[in-house]
């Protein structure tokens, strides 16, 4: 307690600086592969893919992302073990960022997409397991999360096969396939417009003090007519958009007026991907970070539930937007170029199926591994062409540096947990 006392503050600005590094590494990586497909199918530039993210990761960090924060902060370790010794999880949670952080960085240079869930929860484990006690650990829950590893990409990779596939019989595969593409796209915005609609009602709107009664029992109940109607809205200004473009004169291939089509649908799964993602690994930096401020802020006491101060998304949300910003561009091209070729049609029915697994877990408070998903739905879209469409080489490197994350991000926080025990103790 003595030590909280004391360094308290110094521990607090370093957890924000810290915690906006962290956000910064989630930026450069992370919303990175949000936004891959639609640079790699030449639907966005990549400047107005940025412009798109900053805005989406921001209402989806600040708006949903305090559900799967409370599953970072309180999940993973047991805080009653360090009842005793708060300044503990004070280092802790600042190595754990410092060091996922770090490693994000490393592979945000060498353009690596890796999961900056699995960086992060494999420092929180390296710091518990080893500075206070292989018990401190929930095992369990750990293994709940390393299993939504496996299950993220499969799943993700079959919606996007599945929807891709329906493209393919209901529009691609046609006489007409312009004008089915008219007919079908509008199904698909309301399906993008229900989908951010129900993410946002269910988990976002209590952070900023509004609540949705409308009398039908469960919080679930009250949001499914409104998302329903806002996915209505959302096929009803695309359908006015679409009726804006004209069929061109064959140009070098029949199906290249359907993916312009397709790219005006895909500037509506860039903002939902964006959203889903900010809602979902914003938690990533501002976990641990609501963590250190609880902690400090209460003078060491260590509690499992405490409200996550609007600040702290703030911080998180304003620190992807910056990573995104300044070097966001080279994970871009590894997830939009480099895996298999994407054109609008692929890269739409990649982003939706990554952007409704990453809402299924927002939903149950899982945190799966954006990148995991979203590397799953264009490994599924590519597969929907038979395995000659992916380039095995980069699938390889993907893989191996995620093998290396969650040791990587444990030795570095067990690395930085002595320091600042040595520093503060």
């Amino acid at each position: 307690m003595e030590i909280i006392a004391e360094y308290g503050t110094i521990m607090l600005v370093l957890a924000c600086l810290f915690g906006f590094f962290m956000a910064w590494g989630v930026g450069a990586n992370d919303v990175a592969n949000a936004m891959g497909t639609s640079v790699g199918s030449r639907a966005l530039t990549l400047k107005q893919a940025i412009l798109v993210a900053m805005v989406f990761e921001f209402l989806g960090a600040y708006l949903a992302g305090g559900e799967v924060t409370s599953t970072i902060r309180q999940g993973i370790i047991d805080a009653d073990s360090m009842a005793d010794k708060p300044e503990l999880m004070v280092y802790g949670m600042l190595s754990a960022l410092l060091a996922a952080g770090t490693w994000l960085m490393i592979a945000s240079i060498k353009g690596w997409p890796v999961s900056t869930t699995h960086s992060i929860i494999g420092a929180i484990v390296g710091f518990a397991a080893v500075g206070i006690g292989v018990e401190a650990v929930y095992w369990g829950k750990v293994g709940t999360i390393a299993a939504s590893w496996i299950v993220s990409p499969l799943l993700a990779g079959t919606i996007s096969f599945a929807l891709f596939m329906s493209v393919k019989i209901l529009i691609l595969d046609t006489e007409d396939p312009f004008h089915r593409a008219k007919k079908f796209i509008p199904m698909y915005m309301w399906m993008v417009g229900f989908m951010i609609a129900m993410v946002t009602l269910v988990k976002g709107l209590k952070h900023v003090g509004l609540d949705l009664d409308l009398g039908l029992g469960s919080n679930f109940a009250n949001a499914l007519p409104i998302a329903v109607l806002i996915g209505l809205v959302v096929a009803g200004i695309g359908s006015l958009l679409l009726r804006r473009i004209k069929e061109l004169p064959n140009q070098q291939h029949r199906y290249a007026n359907v993916e312009r089509v397709f790219g005006i649908l895909m500037i509506f799964t860039a903002c939902s991907m964006a959203f889903a993602h900010g809602s979902n690994d914003v938690a990533n930096a501002v976990g641990p970070l609501a963590a250190v401020a609880n902690t400090v802020m209460s003078g060491g006491i260590i509690s499992s539930k405490a409200p996550l101060p609007w600040w702290i998304l703030m911080v998180g949300a304003m620190g992807i937007v910056v990573g995104l910003a300044t070097y966001g561009w080279k994970v871009i091209m590894t997830v939009g170029r480099k895996i298999t070729e994407l054109t609008p049609s692929r890269g739409f029915a990649a982003e939706l199926g990554a952007a409704s697994t990453v809402v299924l877990a927002s939903g149950t408070g899982l945190p799966i591994s954006t990148t995991h998903t979203l590397v799953g739905a264009v490994l599924g879209v590519g597969f929907a062409r038979g395995i000659a469409a992916l380039n095995l080489r980069t699938i390889g490197t993907i893989f191996m540096s995620w093998m290396i994350t969650l040791p990587a991000g444990a030795g570095l926080s067990i690395l930085f947990f002595f320091m600042f025990k040595g520093m503060f103790g």
